[in-house]
Protein backbone atom coordinates (compact mmCIF):
# COMPACT_ATOMS: atom_id res chain seq x y z
CA UNK A 1 0.00 0.00 0.00
CA UNK A 2 1.33 3.38 -0.78
CA UNK A 3 1.83 6.34 1.57
CA UNK A 4 -0.68 7.93 -0.08
CA UNK A 5 -3.23 5.42 0.86
CA UNK A 6 -4.96 6.10 3.62
CA UNK A 7 -5.01 3.59 6.21
CA UNK A 8 -6.98 2.71 9.06
CA UNK A 9 -4.82 2.72 12.48
CA UNK A 10 -4.97 -0.58 14.64
CA UNK A 11 -3.10 0.48 17.41
CA UNK A 12 -4.87 1.11 20.64
CA UNK A 13 -5.05 5.02 21.35
CA UNK A 14 -4.50 5.97 24.76
CA UNK A 15 -7.40 4.75 27.12
CA UNK A 16 -7.34 7.14 29.98
CA UNK A 17 -10.98 8.32 31.07
CA UNK A 18 -12.50 5.60 28.74
CA UNK A 19 -14.90 2.77 30.60
CA UNK A 20 -14.76 -0.48 30.34
CA UNK A 21 -16.53 -2.25 28.18
CA UNK A 22 -18.67 -4.63 29.71
CA UNK A 23 -18.16 -8.61 28.30
CA UNK A 24 -20.77 -9.28 26.10
CA UNK A 25 -22.39 -12.69 26.30
CA UNK A 26 -21.35 -14.77 22.67
CA UNK A 27 -25.48 -15.05 22.19
CA UNK A 28 -27.71 -11.72 22.69
CA UNK A 29 -31.89 -11.51 22.82
CA UNK A 30 -33.16 -9.38 20.01
CA UNK A 31 -33.97 -6.36 21.13
CA UNK A 32 -37.54 -5.69 20.43
CA UNK A 33 -38.21 -1.76 19.21
CA UNK A 34 -41.82 -0.20 20.49
CA UNK A 35 -44.07 -0.41 17.69
CA UNK A 36 -45.29 3.49 19.01
CA UNK A 37 -42.22 5.16 20.43
CA UNK A 38 -38.73 4.96 20.71
CA UNK A 39 -38.32 2.35 23.60
CA UNK A 40 -36.36 -0.57 22.91
CA UNK A 41 -37.49 -4.32 24.63
CA UNK A 42 -35.98 -7.51 25.69
CA UNK A 43 -39.41 -9.45 24.49
CA UNK A 44 -41.75 -9.15 22.32
CA UNK A 45 -44.88 -9.24 25.41
CA UNK A 46 -42.63 -6.52 27.60
CA UNK A 47 -43.25 -4.32 24.38
CA UNK A 48 -46.81 -5.20 23.54
CA UNK A 49 -47.73 -4.42 27.21
CA UNK A 50 -45.94 -0.94 27.13
CA UNK A 51 -48.18 -0.32 24.29
CA UNK A 52 -51.25 -1.20 25.89
CA UNK A 53 -50.33 0.28 29.05
CA UNK A 54 -48.79 3.64 27.66
CA UNK A 55 -50.86 4.37 24.52
CA UNK A 56 -54.16 2.16 25.14
CA UNK A 57 -53.20 0.32 22.31
CA UNK A 58 -53.64 -3.77 22.27
CA UNK A 59 -51.64 -5.71 19.59
CA UNK A 60 -53.05 -8.44 20.37
CA UNK A 61 -56.88 -7.63 20.53
CA UNK A 62 -56.36 -6.11 17.03
CA UNK A 63 -54.52 -9.23 15.48
CA UNK A 64 -57.45 -11.50 17.13
CA UNK A 65 -60.05 -9.67 16.49
CA UNK A 66 -59.02 -9.38 12.49
CA UNK A 67 -58.07 -12.98 12.75
CA UNK A 68 -55.16 -12.60 11.31
CA UNK A 69 -52.62 -15.22 10.12
CA UNK A 70 -48.78 -15.04 10.14
CA UNK A 71 -48.47 -13.29 6.83
CA UNK A 72 -50.96 -10.96 8.35
CA UNK A 73 -49.78 -10.02 11.49
CA UNK A 74 -46.71 -9.13 9.80
CA UNK A 75 -48.36 -6.50 7.33
CA UNK A 76 -50.22 -5.32 10.45
CA UNK A 77 -46.84 -4.36 12.03
CA UNK A 78 -45.26 -3.09 9.00
CA UNK A 79 -48.02 -1.13 8.65
CA UNK A 80 -47.92 0.22 11.98
CA UNK A 81 -44.48 1.01 12.14
CA UNK A 82 -45.00 2.62 8.31
CA UNK A 83 -47.45 5.11 9.86
CA UNK A 84 -45.62 5.68 13.51
CA UNK A 85 -42.69 6.66 10.74
CA UNK A 86 -44.23 9.10 8.53
CA UNK A 87 -45.88 10.93 11.94
CA UNK A 88 -49.30 9.61 10.79
CA UNK A 89 -51.90 9.37 13.18
CA UNK A 90 -53.53 5.56 13.24
CA UNK A 91 -56.99 4.43 12.80
CA UNK A 92 -59.58 4.50 15.72
CA UNK A 93 -60.32 1.24 14.16
CA UNK A 94 -57.82 -0.46 12.12
CA UNK A 95 -59.27 -2.91 9.42
CA UNK A 96 -57.54 -5.62 6.77
CA UNK A 97 -58.43 -3.18 4.39
CA UNK A 98 -55.89 -0.50 5.79
CA UNK A 99 -52.97 -2.86 4.87
CA UNK A 100 -54.15 -5.03 2.19
CA UNK A 101 -51.09 -3.81 -0.17
CA UNK A 102 -48.14 -6.48 -0.33
CA UNK A 103 -45.78 -3.18 -0.04
CA UNK A 104 -46.28 -4.18 4.01
CA UNK A 105 -44.34 -7.19 3.41
CA UNK A 106 -41.07 -5.01 3.19
CA UNK A 107 -40.14 -4.87 6.50
CA UNK A 108 -40.14 -1.17 7.99
CA UNK A 109 -37.04 -2.32 10.09
CA UNK A 110 -34.28 -4.33 9.03
CA UNK A 111 -34.33 -8.10 11.17
CA UNK A 112 -37.79 -6.42 12.89
CA UNK A 113 -37.52 -9.05 16.04
CA UNK A 114 -41.25 -8.71 16.56
CA UNK A 115 -41.63 -10.40 13.71
CA UNK A 116 -39.38 -13.32 14.62
CA UNK A 117 -41.69 -13.56 17.83
CA UNK A 118 -45.21 -13.60 16.56
CA UNK A 119 -45.71 -17.18 17.23
CA UNK A 120 -44.24 -17.22 20.32
CA UNK A 121 -47.16 -14.52 21.29
CA UNK A 122 -50.61 -15.85 22.45
CA UNK A 123 -53.20 -16.82 20.47
CA UNK A 124 -55.71 -14.84 21.91
CA UNK A 125 -56.07 -12.24 24.26
CA UNK A 126 -57.09 -14.44 26.89
CA UNK A 127 -54.24 -16.41 27.21
CA UNK A 128 -50.89 -15.15 29.52
CA UNK A 129 -47.98 -12.95 27.89
CA UNK A 130 -44.48 -14.19 28.21
CA UNK A 131 -43.10 -13.14 31.67
CA UNK A 132 -46.31 -13.11 33.73
CA UNK A 133 -47.09 -16.14 35.93
CA UNK A 134 -48.87 -19.46 34.61
CA UNK A 135 -51.77 -21.36 35.58
CA UNK A 136 -50.50 -24.60 37.37
CA UNK A 137 -50.34 -27.77 35.18
CA UNK A 138 -53.46 -29.65 35.29
CA UNK A 139 -53.50 -31.90 38.52
CA UNK A 140 -54.26 -35.20 36.71
CA UNK A 141 -51.31 -35.18 34.31
CA UNK A 142 -47.99 -35.47 35.54
CA UNK A 143 -45.43 -33.36 35.20
CA UNK A 144 -42.96 -35.65 32.73
CA UNK A 145 -45.95 -35.86 30.47
CA UNK A 146 -46.03 -31.87 30.77
CA UNK A 147 -43.33 -31.41 30.12
CA UNK A 148 -42.82 -33.74 26.83
CA UNK A 149 -45.87 -32.12 25.48
CA UNK A 150 -44.63 -28.75 25.61
CA UNK A 151 -41.25 -29.84 24.57
CA UNK A 152 -42.82 -31.45 21.35
CA UNK A 153 -45.14 -28.33 20.99
CA UNK A 154 -42.79 -25.74 21.17
CA UNK A 155 -39.99 -28.00 18.57
CA UNK A 156 -42.76 -28.22 16.50
CA UNK A 157 -43.72 -24.39 16.41
CA UNK A 158 -39.67 -23.53 16.32
CA UNK A 159 -40.08 -25.42 12.81
CA UNK A 160 -43.20 -23.94 11.79
CA UNK A 161 -41.89 -20.20 12.45
CA UNK A 162 -38.57 -20.75 10.70
CA UNK A 163 -40.66 -22.15 7.46
CA UNK A 164 -42.87 -19.08 7.41
CA UNK A 165 -40.21 -17.07 8.15
CA UNK A 166 -38.26 -19.07 5.41
CA UNK A 167 -41.33 -17.78 3.43
CA UNK A 168 -41.90 -14.44 4.67
CA UNK A 169 -38.66 -13.59 3.23
CA UNK A 170 -38.37 -14.98 -0.13
CA UNK A 171 -41.87 -13.06 -0.27
CA UNK A 172 -40.07 -9.62 0.55
CA UNK A 173 -37.25 -10.66 -1.90
CA UNK A 174 -39.68 -11.26 -5.06
CA UNK A 175 -41.93 -8.06 -3.48
CA UNK A 176 -38.83 -6.21 -3.99
CA UNK A 177 -37.66 -7.54 -7.28
CA UNK A 178 -40.37 -6.97 -9.05
CA UNK A 179 -40.71 -3.32 -7.36
CA UNK A 180 -36.91 -2.37 -8.56
CA UNK A 181 -36.30 -4.70 -11.20
CA UNK A 182 -33.24 -6.35 -10.29
CA UNK A 183 -32.55 -9.25 -12.56
CA UNK A 184 -28.95 -11.32 -12.59
CA UNK A 185 -27.29 -9.35 -14.71
CA UNK A 186 -27.84 -6.32 -12.71
CA UNK A 187 -26.80 -7.67 -9.76
CA UNK A 188 -23.56 -9.07 -11.38
CA UNK A 189 -22.95 -5.43 -11.75
CA UNK A 190 -23.75 -4.52 -8.53
CA UNK A 191 -21.36 -7.46 -7.15
CA UNK A 192 -18.06 -5.99 -9.71
CA UNK A 193 -18.84 -2.29 -8.61
CA UNK A 194 -18.87 -3.66 -5.24
CA UNK A 195 -14.91 -5.15 -5.61
CA UNK A 196 -13.91 -2.35 -7.52
CA UNK A 197 -14.67 0.42 -4.41
CA UNK A 198 -11.13 0.20 -3.18
CA UNK A 199 -9.87 3.30 -1.41
CA UNK A 200 -8.48 4.82 -4.38
CA UNK A 201 -11.27 4.39 -6.95
CA UNK A 202 -14.49 4.56 -4.21
CA UNK A 203 -15.32 7.59 -5.15
CA UNK A 204 -14.96 7.41 -8.89
CA UNK A 205 -17.44 4.00 -9.33
CA UNK A 206 -19.63 5.65 -6.21
CA UNK A 207 -22.49 6.40 -8.45
CA UNK A 208 -22.46 4.05 -11.05
CA UNK A 209 -22.54 1.23 -8.27
CA UNK A 210 -25.58 2.74 -6.73
CA UNK A 211 -27.37 2.88 -10.50
CA UNK A 212 -26.15 -1.10 -10.77
CA UNK A 213 -27.95 -1.42 -6.97
CA UNK A 214 -31.17 0.07 -8.09
CA UNK A 215 -30.64 3.61 -6.85
CA UNK A 216 -30.96 6.45 -8.76
CA UNK A 217 -29.81 9.32 -7.34
CA UNK A 218 -31.90 12.60 -7.04
CA UNK A 219 -30.29 15.48 -8.91
CA UNK A 220 -29.54 17.06 -5.92
CA UNK A 221 -28.08 14.18 -4.48
CA UNK A 222 -29.94 14.04 -0.73
CA UNK A 223 -31.53 10.97 -0.63
CA UNK A 224 -28.01 8.86 -1.26
CA UNK A 225 -26.14 11.40 0.47
CA UNK A 226 -28.16 9.82 3.70
CA UNK A 227 -28.65 6.62 1.92
CA UNK A 228 -24.61 6.19 2.09
CA UNK A 229 -24.60 7.03 5.90
CA UNK A 230 -27.17 3.57 6.43
CA UNK A 231 -24.34 1.22 6.36
CA UNK A 232 -21.52 0.24 8.66
CA UNK A 233 -18.21 0.35 6.44
CA UNK A 234 -18.45 4.63 6.41
CA UNK A 235 -18.78 4.47 10.55
CA UNK A 236 -16.26 1.86 11.03
CA UNK A 237 -13.37 4.07 8.87
CA UNK A 238 -14.97 7.26 10.58
CA UNK A 239 -14.73 5.30 14.16
CA UNK A 240 -11.25 3.95 13.57
CA UNK A 241 -9.88 7.36 12.86
CA UNK A 242 -8.05 7.91 15.91
CA UNK A 243 -7.63 11.42 15.34
CA UNK A 244 -11.31 12.28 14.93
CA UNK A 245 -12.42 9.93 17.41
CA UNK A 246 -9.85 11.02 20.23
CA UNK A 247 -10.18 14.49 19.79
CA UNK A 248 -13.46 14.70 20.84
CA UNK A 249 -13.40 11.84 22.97
CA UNK A 250 -10.28 14.12 24.85
CA UNK A 251 -12.65 17.06 24.48
CA UNK A 252 -15.44 15.96 26.28
CA UNK A 253 -13.90 13.56 28.87
CA UNK A 254 -11.46 16.43 29.66
CA UNK A 255 -14.01 19.16 30.22
CA UNK A 256 -17.27 17.41 32.27
CA UNK A 257 -18.36 20.26 33.80
CA UNK A 258 -19.53 21.49 29.99
CA UNK A 259 -21.58 18.53 29.61
CA UNK A 260 -22.70 18.04 33.56
CA UNK A 261 -26.13 17.93 33.73
CA UNK A 262 -26.67 20.00 30.37
CA UNK A 263 -28.78 19.15 27.27
CA UNK A 264 -26.95 17.98 24.46
CA UNK A 265 -27.99 18.27 20.80
CA UNK A 266 -26.10 15.32 18.85
CA UNK A 267 -26.79 16.39 14.89
CA UNK A 268 -25.65 13.46 12.37
CA UNK A 269 -25.19 10.76 15.21
CA UNK A 270 -24.14 8.19 13.22
CA UNK A 271 -23.86 5.12 15.38
CA UNK A 272 -24.32 7.23 18.56
CA UNK A 273 -20.70 7.59 19.76
CA UNK A 274 -20.54 10.93 20.82
CA UNK A 275 -24.09 11.17 22.28
CA UNK A 276 -22.37 8.67 24.47
CA UNK A 277 -19.26 10.37 25.40
CA UNK A 278 -21.59 13.10 26.32
CA UNK A 279 -23.84 10.69 28.35
CA UNK A 280 -20.57 9.54 30.30
CA UNK A 281 -19.50 12.86 30.87
CA UNK A 282 -22.96 13.58 32.83
CA UNK A 283 -25.26 15.17 30.53
CA UNK A 284 -28.37 14.98 32.03
CA UNK A 285 -30.55 14.48 28.16
CA UNK A 286 -28.39 13.92 24.75
CA UNK A 287 -31.04 14.21 21.94
CA UNK A 288 -29.61 12.25 18.96
CA UNK A 289 -30.57 13.09 15.50
CA UNK A 290 -30.00 11.15 11.80
CA UNK A 291 -31.78 11.35 8.88
CA UNK A 292 -29.81 7.97 7.57
CA UNK A 293 -31.22 4.63 8.71
CA UNK A 294 -28.10 4.33 11.18
CA UNK A 295 -30.15 5.64 13.64
CA UNK A 296 -31.92 2.01 14.35
CA UNK A 297 -28.36 0.47 15.17
CA UNK A 298 -27.70 3.92 17.44
CA UNK A 299 -30.84 3.39 19.37
CA UNK A 300 -29.72 -0.27 20.21
CA UNK A 301 -25.89 0.58 20.67
CA UNK A 302 -27.22 3.68 23.26
CA UNK A 303 -29.59 0.69 24.90
CA UNK A 304 -26.65 -2.02 25.39
CA UNK A 305 -24.56 0.50 27.24
CA UNK A 306 -27.07 1.22 29.12
CA UNK A 307 -27.56 4.83 28.41
CA UNK A 308 -31.26 4.80 27.16
CA UNK A 309 -32.40 6.98 29.95
CA UNK A 310 -30.03 10.23 29.46
CA UNK A 311 -29.71 9.40 25.17
CA UNK A 312 -33.24 10.39 23.01
CA UNK A 313 -32.64 9.03 19.64
CA UNK A 314 -34.68 11.29 16.66
CA UNK A 315 -34.96 10.09 13.28
CA UNK A 316 -35.71 12.46 10.37
CA UNK A 317 -33.81 16.04 9.25
CA UNK A 318 -33.01 18.67 11.97
CA UNK A 319 -35.17 21.04 9.98
CA UNK A 320 -37.73 18.89 10.19
CA UNK A 321 -37.57 17.08 13.75
CA UNK A 322 -39.29 18.57 17.15
CA UNK A 323 -37.53 17.91 19.84
CA UNK A 324 -38.28 17.21 23.20
CA UNK A 325 -37.00 20.59 25.03
CA UNK A 326 -37.18 24.18 23.31
CA UNK A 327 -33.25 25.20 24.00
CA UNK A 328 -29.81 23.17 24.44
CA UNK A 329 -26.88 24.26 26.22
CA UNK A 330 -24.30 22.26 23.92
CA UNK A 331 -24.22 21.32 19.81
CA UNK A 332 -21.88 18.46 19.40
CA UNK A 333 -21.21 17.04 15.57
CA UNK A 334 -19.23 15.73 13.13
CA UNK A 335 -20.08 17.58 10.25
CA UNK A 336 -17.15 18.13 8.25
CA UNK A 337 -16.85 16.47 4.90
CA UNK A 338 -13.60 16.42 1.92
CA UNK A 339 -11.85 19.81 1.99
CA UNK A 340 -14.59 20.70 5.11
CA UNK A 341 -17.22 22.10 3.42
CA UNK A 342 -18.22 19.14 0.55
CA UNK A 343 -21.48 17.31 1.57
CA UNK A 344 -22.82 20.74 3.09
CA UNK A 345 -23.87 19.74 6.31
CA UNK A 346 -22.87 22.61 7.94
CA UNK A 347 -25.84 24.83 7.09
CA UNK A 348 -27.88 22.03 9.02
CA UNK A 349 -25.55 22.77 12.20
CA UNK A 350 -25.70 26.43 11.99
CA UNK A 351 -29.86 26.14 11.63
CA UNK A 352 -29.86 23.94 14.83
CA UNK A 353 -27.22 26.80 16.38
CA UNK A 354 -29.63 30.09 15.81
CA UNK A 355 -32.92 27.63 16.45
CA UNK A 356 -31.89 25.39 19.63
CA UNK A 357 -28.53 26.69 21.34
CA UNK A 358 -28.94 28.82 24.60
CA UNK A 359 -27.51 32.19 23.92
CA UNK A 360 -24.31 31.37 26.21
CA UNK A 361 -24.23 27.72 24.65
CA UNK A 362 -21.65 26.44 23.17
CA UNK A 363 -20.62 24.62 20.03
CA UNK A 364 -18.14 21.40 19.37
CA UNK A 365 -15.93 21.71 17.70
CA UNK A 366 -15.83 25.27 17.69
CA UNK A 367 -13.74 26.56 14.72
CA UNK A 368 -12.26 25.49 11.39
CA UNK A 369 -9.60 27.04 9.55
CA UNK A 370 -9.04 26.24 5.79
CA UNK A 371 -5.02 26.09 4.45
CA UNK A 372 -3.43 25.79 1.23
CA UNK A 373 0.23 25.25 0.38
CA UNK A 374 1.57 24.34 -3.30
CA UNK A 375 2.44 20.74 -4.49
CA UNK A 376 5.54 19.40 -6.08
CA UNK A 377 5.27 15.78 -7.10
CA UNK A 378 7.09 14.75 -10.19
CA UNK A 379 6.35 11.50 -8.82
CA UNK A 380 2.75 11.51 -8.85
CA UNK A 381 2.47 13.21 -12.34
CA UNK A 382 4.34 10.31 -13.86
CA UNK A 383 2.55 7.74 -12.11
CA UNK A 384 -1.27 9.15 -12.49
CA UNK A 385 -0.67 11.78 -15.36
CA UNK A 386 2.08 11.17 -17.97
CA UNK A 387 1.85 7.50 -17.87
CA UNK A 388 -1.05 7.77 -20.21
CA UNK A 389 1.30 8.62 -22.63
CA UNK A 390 3.34 5.14 -22.99
CA UNK A 391 1.74 2.05 -21.90
CA UNK A 392 3.82 -0.97 -22.95
CA UNK A 393 4.82 1.03 -25.97
CA UNK A 394 1.15 2.71 -27.06
CA UNK A 395 0.29 6.02 -26.69
CA UNK A 396 -3.13 6.36 -25.04
CA UNK A 397 -3.59 9.81 -24.37
CA UNK A 398 -7.23 9.98 -25.08
CA UNK A 399 -7.29 8.56 -21.69
CA UNK A 400 -6.08 12.06 -20.64
CA UNK A 401 -9.12 13.52 -21.66
CA UNK A 402 -10.62 15.73 -18.18
CA UNK A 403 -7.79 14.07 -16.20
CA UNK A 404 -7.66 17.96 -14.61
CA UNK A 405 -11.42 18.16 -13.91
CA UNK A 406 -11.64 16.86 -10.61
CA UNK A 407 -9.94 17.17 -7.33
CA UNK A 408 -8.36 14.37 -6.02
CA UNK A 409 -8.65 13.06 -2.43
CA UNK A 410 -5.50 11.80 -1.32
CA UNK A 411 -2.95 11.61 1.29
CA UNK A 412 0.28 13.66 0.07
CA UNK A 413 3.67 13.33 1.91
CA UNK A 414 5.05 16.06 3.45
CA UNK A 415 8.08 16.16 1.28
CA UNK A 416 5.93 17.43 -1.57
CA UNK A 417 4.72 20.73 -0.53
CA UNK A 418 6.22 23.37 -2.52
CA UNK A 419 5.89 26.78 -0.78
CA UNK A 420 5.14 28.14 2.96
CA UNK A 421 1.20 27.57 4.13
CA UNK A 422 -0.92 29.97 3.25
CA UNK A 423 -4.65 29.82 5.96
CA UNK A 424 -6.85 31.26 3.39
CA UNK A 425 -10.94 30.67 5.29
CA UNK A 426 -11.06 31.08 8.96
CA UNK A 427 -14.50 29.85 10.36
CA UNK A 428 -16.28 30.94 13.79
CA UNK A 429 -18.80 28.35 13.92
CA UNK A 430 -20.66 30.86 16.84
CA UNK A 431 -20.98 33.40 14.33
CA UNK A 432 -20.49 32.70 10.73
CA UNK A 433 -23.67 32.44 8.66
CA UNK A 434 -24.54 29.61 5.78
CA UNK A 435 -24.07 32.67 3.17
CA UNK A 436 -20.41 32.90 4.15
CA UNK A 437 -19.90 29.21 2.92
CA UNK A 438 -19.45 30.29 -0.51
CA UNK A 439 -16.64 32.77 -0.75
CA UNK A 440 -13.85 34.16 -2.94
CA UNK A 441 -10.36 34.39 -0.33
CA UNK A 442 -7.20 35.47 -0.92
CA UNK A 443 -3.94 33.30 -0.20
CA UNK A 444 0.13 33.89 -0.94
CA UNK A 445 2.42 31.75 -0.60
CA UNK A 446 6.53 31.75 -0.64
CA UNK A 447 7.69 28.73 -3.44
CA UNK A 448 10.76 26.55 -1.46
CA UNK A 449 13.96 26.75 -3.59
CA UNK A 450 13.74 23.12 -4.69
CA UNK A 451 10.59 23.37 -6.00
CA UNK A 452 11.35 21.57 -9.67
CA UNK A 453 7.63 22.40 -10.21
CA UNK A 454 4.31 23.58 -9.42
CA UNK A 455 2.21 21.02 -9.93
CA UNK A 456 -1.00 21.82 -8.68
CA UNK A 457 -2.19 23.41 -4.92
CA UNK A 458 -3.05 21.19 -1.63
CA UNK A 459 -6.27 22.31 0.34
CA UNK A 460 -6.73 21.06 4.18
CA UNK A 461 -8.65 22.11 7.29
CA UNK A 462 -7.80 22.08 10.76
CA UNK A 463 -10.45 21.48 13.83
CA UNK A 464 -10.25 23.70 17.06
CA UNK A 465 -12.67 23.06 20.17
CA UNK A 466 -13.11 25.73 22.43
CA UNK A 467 -14.07 25.77 26.18
CA UNK A 468 -16.27 28.38 25.58
CA UNK A 469 -18.43 30.90 22.49
CA UNK A 470 -15.65 33.41 23.58
CA UNK A 471 -12.35 31.79 22.89
CA UNK A 472 -10.65 33.11 19.85
CA UNK A 473 -7.63 31.08 17.89
CA UNK A 474 -4.93 33.18 17.88
CA UNK A 475 -3.33 34.71 16.09
CA UNK A 476 -6.05 33.82 13.53
CA UNK A 477 -4.01 31.93 11.20
CA UNK A 478 -2.59 29.55 13.43
CA UNK A 479 -2.25 25.83 12.73
CA UNK A 480 -4.08 23.13 15.17
CA UNK A 481 -0.97 22.46 16.15
CA UNK A 482 0.57 26.06 16.84
CA UNK A 483 -2.70 26.63 18.90
CA UNK A 484 -2.59 23.49 20.80
CA UNK A 485 0.92 24.41 21.85
CA UNK A 486 0.24 27.93 23.32
CA UNK A 487 -2.17 26.75 26.18
CA UNK A 488 -3.17 23.91 28.39
CA UNK A 489 -5.44 20.80 27.51
CA UNK A 490 -6.44 22.90 24.23
CA UNK A 491 -8.09 19.84 21.93
CA UNK A 492 -7.72 20.42 18.33
CA UNK A 493 -6.14 18.69 15.08
CA UNK A 494 -4.92 18.41 11.77
CA UNK A 495 -5.98 16.75 8.43
CA UNK A 496 -3.18 18.35 6.18
CA UNK A 497 0.00 16.42 5.31
CA UNK A 498 1.94 17.71 8.70
CA UNK A 499 0.43 15.67 10.96
CA UNK A 500 -1.16 11.91 10.89
CA UNK A 501 -3.36 10.88 7.79
CA UNK A 502 -7.21 11.06 8.53
CA UNK A 503 -9.98 9.57 6.76
CA UNK A 504 -10.57 13.46 5.27
CA UNK A 505 -6.82 13.17 3.61
CA UNK A 506 -6.44 16.17 1.47
CA UNK A 507 -7.81 17.47 -1.50
CA UNK A 508 -5.05 18.00 -4.42
CA UNK A 509 -5.89 20.78 -7.76
CA UNK A 510 -3.94 19.40 -10.02
CA UNK A 511 -2.08 22.20 -12.32
CA UNK A 512 -2.66 21.95 -16.05
CA UNK A 513 0.88 23.17 -16.81
CA UNK A 514 2.52 21.36 -14.51
CA UNK A 515 5.45 20.57 -16.40
CA UNK A 516 6.60 24.17 -16.87
CA UNK A 517 9.76 24.08 -14.54
CA UNK A 518 10.51 26.48 -11.79
CA UNK A 519 13.55 28.60 -12.17
CA UNK A 520 13.04 31.65 -10.02
CA UNK A 521 15.38 31.87 -7.07
CA UNK A 522 14.54 31.00 -3.38
CA UNK A 523 11.82 33.25 -2.45
CA UNK A 524 9.95 33.99 -5.48
CA UNK A 525 5.89 34.72 -4.44
CA UNK A 526 2.79 32.89 -5.75
CA UNK A 527 -0.22 34.66 -4.78
CA UNK A 528 -3.86 34.32 -5.44
CA UNK A 529 -7.57 33.74 -4.52
CA UNK A 530 -9.61 30.65 -4.16
CA UNK A 531 -13.58 30.25 -4.56
CA UNK A 532 -15.51 27.80 -3.00
CA UNK A 533 -18.76 27.55 -5.09
CA UNK A 534 -22.06 25.17 -4.54
CA UNK A 535 -21.51 22.59 -7.48
CA UNK A 536 -24.68 23.33 -10.04
CA UNK A 537 -25.67 19.75 -10.28
CA UNK A 538 -25.40 19.11 -6.90
CA UNK A 539 -25.94 21.49 -3.29
CA UNK A 540 -23.62 18.89 -1.73
CA UNK A 541 -20.68 18.83 -3.96
CA UNK A 542 -18.76 21.47 -4.50
CA UNK A 543 -16.95 23.94 -7.54
CA UNK A 544 -12.92 24.59 -6.86
CA UNK A 545 -11.52 27.46 -8.09
CA UNK A 546 -8.31 28.77 -7.94
CA UNK A 547 -6.92 32.29 -9.87
CA UNK A 548 -2.74 32.53 -9.06
CA UNK A 549 -0.20 35.14 -10.29
CA UNK A 550 3.44 34.26 -10.82
CA UNK A 551 5.80 36.53 -12.43
CA UNK A 552 2.98 38.69 -13.52
CA UNK A 553 1.72 36.20 -15.49
CA UNK A 554 -1.88 35.32 -14.12
CA UNK A 555 -3.74 31.86 -14.50
CA UNK A 556 -7.20 30.23 -13.39
CA UNK A 557 -8.24 26.65 -13.17
CA UNK A 558 -11.30 25.27 -11.96
CA UNK A 559 -12.19 21.53 -10.27
CA UNK A 560 -15.07 19.84 -9.08
CA UNK A 561 -15.29 17.70 -6.12
CA UNK A 562 -18.51 15.15 -6.08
Amino acid sequence: MSEREFQSSSESSDEEGWLDANPEDDEEPQLVISLLDDRVFQDAASMIAHCKEEHNFDFLAIRNRLGLDFYGSVKLINYIRQRVYEKAALPAEISEEDFSSDVYLRPVLEDDALILALDSLPKSQDQPVAGEKQNAADSETTAATNLQKKNDQLQSELESLAKQFENYRLAVQKTLDQRWGMDEDTQKGANVAKLLNTPDNAKATSESQKRCEGEVPSSGGTDYYFESYSHSDIHETMLKDTIRTDAYRDFIYANKDLFAGKTVLDIGCGTGILSMFCAKAGAKLVVAVDRSEIIDKARENIFHNGLANQVTCLKGLIEEVTLPVDKVDVIVSEWMGYALLYEAMLPSVLYARDKYLKPDGLLVPSHASLFLAPVSDSEYICDNITFWRDVYGFDMKAMQAGIYNDARMLVMPEKTIAGTTSMFKHLDLHTIQVEDLVFTASWKSELFKDAESLDGFLVWFDIYFGTSRTVQIEPVDASSQKWIGGGKQRVAFTTGPFGKATHWMQCLLLNKAHSKLLTAADGRAINGELSFLTADDNPRALTLRVMWTRDAKQQQQSWSLR
